[in-house]
């Protein structure tokens, strides 16, 4: 996705439209070429989920416009809140093609053109339709990662455009991948934002998808195109996308086709600090007690971070997120006690209680997984948590049992 300030926009398309007027604006249908244009992966993370746009061009004037959804303002009041409220204003641009493209080939991505055979009348349409779009009174859309950005706003008109053609299409194909897995496959390239990412999905990101609900990724949308077919004039079907070609290779180092296994690294990592405080409990208390901490700290934070994406803002995908039960705001009471217990003392009832109900809660994460229905898939944050909450309860007896 690109980042341009609303003015630059509108001043776009007052600058095209008068030259456009002996091109797309105003030429007839039979002299409308449509194409779907994708763009593979970047290599920031703001672009790892790719782009796309549909490409209109005049076979009379030469004129190639590409229509994209993916421009916000930045100069928006109050960006930054609405953005981590989930209230996201997202808006269409048009450029001339050639510039638009080689901005993307200068980067190392990827660049794929796919011809669609749209009717005279279809394609007409279509064009009305985007040139509507790019009104002022029409521009801004309320965006949304898996339901509607830049991808399924493409997606969207150009079903429109086909009577529902692409909808009826791809429904009733299974996706092979669900929210999660293709959020997490795309971004294993940065582990840093990867790893919370997939913390901080709830149980929509794991909801079986149909090939229309994965189509809110540009790739996957390019992919699935060439299993839409249309009628062809004569009776009979013919497939929509009727000439594809590479305008641009990838230059960069591409996604891997399925996600990775986040169970192994973080069940390893969360048995190896279990372990670390069952050593350092006996050998060094001061180091025992800094690890657990630490621990705490990271835990209550995360917790903290979960609740607030729950219950203050609009990201469905993080709402009734179960690591919740594994990551307590309440965690943050503990580290106090921890130092006090080091060596003799005796933990407080409050820390007591708290233990034991965070021990209650993983038990509760567990027993959610024999549930029917759609499940959380968060195996891996178990894994890492158990047995971290697990010795860390130890610990805190062990103080306790001691003074005794």
């Amino acid at each position: 996705m690109r980042t341009f300030g609303i003015a630059v926009c509108l001043a776009l398309f007052g600058l095209a439209a008068p030259v456009a007027r002996a091109g797309i604006v105003a030429a007839p249908g039979s002299d409308l070429v449509v194409s779907l244009v994708t763009y593979g992966p970047g290599s920031v993370y703001w672009e790892r989920f790719g782009h796309d746009a549909i490409q209109i061009r005049d076979r009379a004037s030469g004129e190639s416009v590409d229509f994209n959804y993916g421009v916000f303002d930045f100069d928006e009041r109050g960006f930054f809140r609405n953005f981590a409220r989930g209230v996201m204003h997202y808006m269409i641009d048009a450029e001339p093609s050639a510039a638009d493209e080689s901005a993307y080939v200068d980067d190392g991505r990827s660049v794929t053109i796919q011809r669609l055979a749209l009717s005279p009348a279809q394609a007409a349409s279509l064009r009305d339709y985007l040139l509507w779009n790019l009104q002022p009174q029409n521009i801004v859309y309320d965006y949304n990662y898996l339901t509607n950005n830049c991808a399924t706003r493409v997606r969207d008109a150009l079903d429109r455009a086909l009577g529902g053609a692409i909808r009826a299409a791809l429904v009733p194909r299974r996706a092979s991948l669900t929210y999660r897995q293709e959020i997490v496959r795309l971004m294993s390239p940065q582990p840093w934002l990867m790893v919370p990412m997939d913390l901080a999905m709830g149980p929509l990101a794991d909801q079986p998808l149909d090939a229309w609900q994965e189509s809110f990724l540009p790739g996957v949308l390019a992919r699935d195109m060439r299993y839409v077919k249309v009628p062809n004039g004569h009776g009979g079907f013919a497939p929509l996308v009727s000439g594809e070609r590479h305008l641009a290779p990838n230059r960069l180092t591409p996604p891997p086709a399925r996600p990775p296994n986040l169970a192994w690294p973080l069940g390893i990592a969360g048995f190896a600090l279990g372990g670390a405080i069952l050593l350092t409990r006996r050998r060094s208390v001061n180091g025992y007690a800094t690890i657990v901490t630490a621990y705490l700290l990271v835990a209550g934070f995360a917790g903290l971070v979960l609740l607030a994406l729950w219950t203050l803002t609009l990201h469905r995908v993080a709402w009734d997120n179960a690591n919740l039960l594994l990551f307590n705001p309440l965690a943050w009471v503990l580290p106090a006690t921890v130092w006090r217990t080091r060596r003799t003392g005796t933990p407080r009832p409050l820390a007591i209680v708290i233990v034991r109900a965070q021990l209650a809660a993983l038990v509760i994460a567990l027993a959610l997984h024999a549930l029917p229905g759609v499940v959380q898939q968060n195996q891996p944050w178990l894994w890492f948590a158990i047995p971290v909450w697990l010795t860390v309860a130890w610990a805190l007896g062990a103080g306790r049992s001691t003074r005794r």
